[in-house]
């Protein structure tokens, strides 16, 4: 397939916040221009999600979106919101729930707190028959436990059991990758893997087969080489892409 003839998706951006204010449009037509047939908005908070369904509505079939609740706002959550992303699950434009996980690299939450948001957005994941947006950040062995422990506690003939979600941005070593993928993982794939000390990305790709890999900019973070420390944005997922 020739370079002219590719289509793209971008399966991780976040062009709701608001350093894509200004120029929104003109981010959305390069995405566009560059190929992309659709793009995956994953939600941080249920603030996040209502405004990321705002898009799903004005551009259905573009913007698709997934809702849930970032592990650093674990702390922070308001006693309504768990209810509320199960209300917008059924929303047309809804694919997934995300962007879920363990992060310990920062303090806004502890593990325990972090956790005990995590699993029950597992368990909305297993009745909504949605797969998950895992974002794990030095916390790879715990994320991987609690996964493969949700996983196998799924019935036979759940969806999920072969399709279980997405390893955002994945950190974490081989090993643990082979049993995720083993699972039916799928792992996301961005920027770093285009940086001369992404090495650990570069074997991560090399090692799963071609149809568990994902490309995603996690826009407006982590910029492929050469845009690397400026603004990310989904019109890059040719760069990712490219060999």
């Amino acid at each position: 397939m020739s370079e002219e003839s590719r289509v793209y998706c971008d399966t991780h951006c976040h062009l709701e916040i608001p350093v894509f204010n200004e120029d929104f449009e003109e981010v959305v037509q390069r995405a566009v221009e560059a190929g992309l047939e659709f793009l995956i908005l994953p939600a941080l908070d249920c603030a996040s999600a209502e405004n990321i369904l705002k898009l799903t509505r004005q551009r259905p079939g573009f913007f698709y979106a997934a809702v849930g609740i970032y592990p650093n706002y674990a702390a922070e959550l308001e006693p309504d919101c768990l209810p509320r992303l199960a209300h917008m699950t059924v929303l047309p434009g809804v694919v997934a729930i995300g962007e879920i996980g363990l992060d310990y690299h920062w303090d806004y939450a502890t593990p325990a707190q972090q956790k005990a948001v995590l699993v029950p957005q597992l368990e909305l994941a297993r009745a909504v028959n949605l797969p998950v947006i895992i974002h794990n950040r030095e916390a790879a062995d715990d994320i991987a436990s609690v996964l493969l422990e949700w996983h196998a506690s799924l019935p036979a003939s759940h969806p999920q059991r072969t399709r279980p979600g997405v390893m955002h941005s994945y950190t974490g070593p081989l090993e643990l990758a082979r049993e995720l993928a083993a699972a039916g993982f799928y792992f996301g794939v961005g920027g770093p893997l285009t940086y001369k000390n992404g090495r650990d990305k570069q074997a991560l790709a090399q090692e799963l087969p071609r149809e568990k890999i994902l490309l995603e900019t996690d826009s407006p973070y982590l910029p492929p080489h050469p845009h690397r420390g400026e603004r990310n944005e989904p019109a890059f997922i040719p760069l990712i892409a490219s060999p």
